[in-house]
């Protein structure tokens, strides 16, 4: 396995999703404590001479102006990072936990902040080996950073707090790391920062790419099972309108369904249809429009991957602590709120391409909801029902958590981003999302069966292929949530890509 190198340079979303899938490892820079110390030395020297300094000789929050001597220092960080442990709720996946305890000390080893290199290599530690902080996935309002889950990320850092080692959770005390003793400024710097909305933005994004390629799959089973037009994937009619993502959709839609038997069948006959539905001939320019959205997500994923998020700010070169605002997750909060939005789409118009296939009004002589002797059987008339459920929680998840603030700290924080929040609800909706496509996949798959003697293109054939070495085809009802389950994790682990 390869080995990442955290030394505070920029990191990239492929890069994150392959330390929190654990296929690369991660090790410190070798002259990690040597670019560390000058701005530690700003920290100590700040609390030797008395100056007043946000987080380092102050409470926090609210109780900025409160001064902590000297001799307190060292006991606000680990009581800060006590404090601040108050999320609820299931604990995150691991996946994204991996991704946080990377990005937190790809922070921290930039210089910016104070902290001395045992504290980075500590969180490296832990990821190295394995050894995950158990977290809350609610209670951060995407403000100062993400507060509350950081300091449950912090607390086995102290020894305190629990972890999962080879799948159980334990006290960490009983995990074998040992725990470190926190100095001024090191518990303020584990907590502040936007390193968990990064995290699941990275994933998410990771995951919405493999929705999308699935979902122009889907579109190309869809077309071959309806006797839909080729034509609206032609590349001239793209480079009309250049919009990058609706380019690829449809070279990818185009590519699937070439050579195919059942298109030849219908392609000269200018009396079969006129127009297709937009749900079939639109579907390069809203899914690449998509694809653009998620282009955007991942621009502003690579600038927070590059940037310094802590608070206070420390400046080795001019000995100054500056406490501002790059903790704030606004830029993410709203990246990932757009996302939803998008990838919601994807569910809406698999679902009315799904309906077409089912209706026999519409459906170019397919057998009422692809049923075997329908009356007798309903087929997948019910399946369609869960996608229209699917699709219709999405529509309240896609509304933005990035425009509900709500003030926190005794108005000292008095506008939050909520970014936290779209990350989590971005990650429902993709959930939903690969669901409604694997209805869509397993019915257009049975569409194309029932053109048979006439085959579907080579590229067809084969997501055909695949389908059916996990799901049978449909003889006589039976339930159905095992087979949408199926190709719901074959989607996930993009095994059905128009690639």
């Amino acid at each position: 396995m390869d080995t990442l190198i955290i030394d505070g340079g920029p990191l990239t979303p492929d890069q994150v999703v392959a330390v929190a899938r654990r296929r690369l490892r991660v090790a410190p820079s070798p002259d990690l404590d040597e670019r560390l110390a000058p701005a530690r030395q700003v920290v100590e020297r700040a609390v030797d001479s008395g100056q007043v300094v946000y987080g380092i000789t102050t409470g926090f929050g609210a109780l900025a102006n409160t001064n902590i001597g000297r001799e307190e220092t060292e006991t606000l960080q680990v009581n800060l990072v006590r404090s601040h442990a108050t999320g609820v709720g299931d604990p995150l996946p691991d996946e994204v936990v991996r991704a946080m305890l990377l990005l937190r000390a790809r922070t921290l080893s930039q210089g910016h902040s104070g902290v001395r290199g045992v504290v980075v290599r500590k969180l490296l530690e832990m990821l190295d080996r394995d050894i995950l902080p158990v977290v809350p996935s609610q209670g951060s309002v995407g403000a100062s950073g993400d507060l509350a889950p950081f300091a449950h990320l912090a607390l086995p850092v102290i020894g305190e707090g629990f972890v999962t080692v080879d799948g159980r959770v334990v006290p960490t005390a009983e995990s074998g790391l040992e725990p470190l003793r926190l100095e001024t400024k090191e518990g303020l710097s584990l907590l502040n920062g936007t390193e968990g909305m990064t995290a699941m933005g990275a994933i998410a994004l990771d995951r919405c790419r493999r929705l999308l390629r699935a979902a122009d799959a889907a579109c190309a089973l869809t077309v071959e099972a309806l006797l839909g037009s080729a034509r609206p994937f032609d590349p001239r009619v793209q480079e009309l309108r250049p919009h990058p993502g609706q380019a690829a959709s449809a070279r990818r839609i185009a590519r699937l369904i070439d050579g195919s038997e059942i298109g030849a069948s219908h392609a000269d006959d200018f009396h079969h249809a006129v127009q297709d539905a937009y749900s079939l001939r639109c579907a390069p320019q809203v899914h690449g429009a998509v694809s653009d959205t998620l282009d955007h997500l991942e621009a502003v994923l690579r600038r927070e991957m590059s940037s310094v998020v802590d608070n206070p700010i420390v400046f080795p070169e001019s000995g100054e602590v500056i406490s501002a605002g790059n903790f704030h997750g606004q830029p993410l909060a709203f990246a990932l709120d757009f996302a939803a939005i998008a990838v919601s789409e994807l569910a809406s118009i698999s679902e009315r391409r799904t309906d077409r296939i089912l209706d026999p009004t519409r459906s170019q002589g397919l057998p009422a909801f692809l049923a075997p002797d329908p009356g007798v059987n309903s087929g997948f008339m019910i399946a369609q029902y869960t996608q229209a459920a699917l699709v219709a929680e999405n529509r309240v998840l896609a509304h933005p958590a990035s425009v509900d603030s709500v003030p926190t700290s005794g108005m000292q924080e008095d506008h939050v981003s909520m970014g936290w929040g779209a990350g989590r609800k971005l990650f429902q909706v993709i959930d939903n999302v690969r669901r409604v496509l694997a209805v869509e996949i397993l019915c257009a798959v049975q569409g194309i069966e029932y053109r048979r003697p006439l085959k579907p293109a080579p590229g067809t054939a084969a997501l055909v292929e695949k389908v059916r070495s996990v799901v049978p085809s449909l003889t006589a009802d039976r339930p159905l949530s095992a087979d949408i389950e199926a190709v719901a994790r074959m989607i996930e682990a993009g095994e059905l890509e128009a690639e």
